[in-house]
């Protein structure tokens, strides 16, 4: 069992949060408490939304006590509740890394010292796992990169960053689902679209998910940018239970 707090947020919101580090044991731990909420409370919940080290869990309705909710809460999180594993994915993520879509490559191997070649090779040999999805609908927050590509985030956000793009800030590392100013520098480009309000489930990927990239060249790019717009891309994943 962990340490963890509750807050009200709004008048049909409690905020849970766990210590505010990045963790797959805390990751766990939250997944698993979702789950039992879920099977407890599935009718009264709007949504639970993840974030690094915190639940916000959405109500349909005013809550009226938040003292005694808090307390049905704890005891659901210290419940023997039997919660069935679901399975999550490793995706493979294709990305042309080529100095077309890699805008900040050439600053990225002054800051680090690495070449572009060792640059691609260490962020795409990594496997990363998805902690949360935000900031955009579909935009990974993933956990996972070599810090020897640690780099601080621009001091002048660009005004557009085009949809796609994979890119670095700070710590870690993630990809615009749609077009976006932003900070972060950008190594390459996906074809692969992370949300389609059209589809039943926008986002593909789940918390928990695993994520690979593959390098690929610029016209294996545009042959698989046309897939998803004819819907006949076939996305190269596998299950993993953990």
């Amino acid at each position: 069992m962990h340490q963890i707090r509750y807050k009200s947020f709004g008048e049909k919101a409690i905020l849970i949060e766990w210590q505010p580090i990045i963790s797959i044991e805390i990751l766990d731990d939250m997944l698993l408490f979702q789950s039992k909420i879920l099977t407890q409370k599935k009718n009264l919940i709007t949504d639970i939304i993840v974030g690094y080290h915190s639940l916000t869990i959405v109500y349909n309705d005013y809550i009226k006590n938040y003292l005694e909710e808090i307390i049905i809460l704890q005891s659901i999180y210290k419940s023997e509740l039997t919660i069935e594993k679901k399975p999550h994915f490793l995706w493979e993520i294709p990305v042309c890394y080529e100095d077309e879509f890699g805008l900040d490559l050439e600053e990225i191997s002054k800051k680090t010292t690495l070449s572009k070649s060792e640059i691609i090779q260490i962020h795409s040999e990594a496997i990363y796992t998805v902690f949360f999805i935000g900031f955009l609908p579909g935009f990974l927050y993933l956990g996972g990169l070599d810090s020897r590509l640690f780099v601080d985030r621009k001091p002048n956000p660009r005004l557009q960053i085009e949809k796609g793009s994979v890119a670095i800030g700070g710590k870690q590392t993630g990809i615009y689902p749609s077009n976006s100013p932003g900070g972060w520098n950008i190594i390459g480009k996906t074809p692969i679209l992370f949300f389609d309000a059209e589809n039943e489930k926008p986002c593909f990927v789940s918390p928990k998910d695993r994520i690979q990239f593959i390098s690929i060249c610029k016209e294996a790019f545009f042959e698989i940018q046309e897939k998803m717009k004819n819907q006949t891309y076939q996305f190269q994943h596998k299950i993993i239970y953990d």
